[in-house]
């Protein structure tokens, strides 16, 4: 058996304080396929965490017959601050407390580092060059000097997946289908990991705003080839994808473990692990750009109900939803939402009392929506 278990310690925050990352570590380091795959970066989402407990459960069995190929790393419980972090006995996992933000933004951005340092050295042989990027990002992020605890998080999680082939980031939504998120460049390359999955939404951008963390792991590739030109070739050699599995209520042995065997016919598919993955299951869905991605808001405060469900096929001007104040007389207690894009439906919140501002409902449209700005994902 190749495994190995780690306990990498994180930075005391104050006295008397440590908490420490786990990462398990399947066949021989340095070979190739190498994947990564963490779950629970933001904290309070608990599906990827459980579909992490089973995938050990069947890496351990492969691991033990052999059939680990390339390198995986798997870290199950990625944010062990925000896993401890509770205010009034709500637990708060997606935002650091210590006012470092969101845990998924703001990891470090290499790309501009690593371009001077290999301008000049590019070659014809593609494989070489994937070699001296990795080998780059890697002593880049090496030199950083993150500030607390949550920075020293967000190097050390990237310091454990920069130089993969492959990253997988478990997420979900409040209320959600499974979607994925993936840069432009892996589209349709990725195709096989959407259809696997079933995934009801496909949301592509170059730059969704923040650096996010698979962002941070798969952008420098198409960063720099815009940096240093078209002249040598520099494929987009890591494949890093958000999977939101489906809302934060779908937690259950049944559904983790089918998430579980979706990733191993994935890694399958992609050489990681041997097996035979059986038929490629049929796309649900088409890709759609993040841009086109329409939020809809509540204009007042209540209580929101829905009149479409997850899944729906909206057209432009379609009711989608009612914000209700029991307050108001009957008659006048109801402000209508409506759909803005022709879409799909794929994401409602959770949380059924609502402020103005609040996102209420998620559209993946086909089509840019014009003033959308830089900054595409959610706070």
């Amino acid at each position: 058996m190749s495994k190995t278990v780690s306990r990498i310690p994180l930075p005391s925050p104050s006295l008397g304080t440590s908490r420490t990352v786990t990462v398990h570590r399947y066949g021989q380091p340095g070979a190739r396929p190498k994947a990564y795959v963490q779950a629970g970066l933001h904290a309070d989402e608990l599906p990827g965490m459980l579909a992490a407990h089973h995938l050990l459960r069947r890496l351990d069995a492969l691991d033990a017959a052999g059939a680990i190929q390339g390198e995986i790393v798997v870290v199950p419980v990625a944010n062990p601050i925000g896993l401890s972090q509770s205010v009034l006995e709500y637990h708060v996992g997606r935002f650091a407390l210590d006012g470092r933000g969101n845990f998924n933004r703001h990891y470090p951005d290499l790309a501009p580092i690593v371009a001077p340092r290999i301008a000049g050295q590019l070659t014809d042989d593609a494989e070489r060059n994937v070699r001296l990027v990795r080998a780059a990002l890697l002593a880049a992020l090496a030199e950083q000097q993150p500030a607390g605890e949550t920075g020293a998080l967000r190097q050390l999680l990237l310091g454990l997946s920069i130089d993969a082939d492959i990253v997988l980031d478990l997420h979900c939504d409040n209320r959600a289908p499974v979607h994925v998120y993936l840069g432009t460049a892996l589209w349709p390359d990725a195709e096989d990991l959407a259809r696997e999955f079933g995934a009801e939404a496909v949301l592509l951008a170059d730059e969704s705003g923040d650096n996010p963390f698979d962002e941070a792991n798969s952008a420098p590739w198409w960063v720099l080839r815009r940096l240093l030109g078209d002249d040598h070739p520099l494929p987009p050699a890591c494949l890093a994808a958000t999977i939101e599995l489906r809302g934060q209520a779908d937690v259950d042995d049944g559904t983790a473990g089918a998430d579980a065997d979706a990733l191993i016919r994935f890694l399958q598919r992609r050489g990681v692990v041997a097996g035979d993955p059986g038929p490629l299951p049929e796309a649900r869905c088409d890709a759609t750009p993040l841009a086109g991605n329409e939020m809809l808001r509540a204009p007042v405060a209540g209580i929101v109900t829905y009149s479409q469900p997850l899944g729906a096929r909206l057209r432009r001007g379609e009711h989608v939803a009612d914000i209700v104040d029991p307050t108001a007389d009957p008659a006048q207690a109801r402000t209508a939402l409506h759909a803005g894009v022709d879409g799909v439906l794929w994401s409602q919140c959770l949380h059924r009392l609502v402020r103005p501002g609040d996102i209420i409902a998620k559209i993946a449209g086909a089509e840019p929506i014009e003033g959308r700005g830089a900054i595409l994902l959610t706070t």
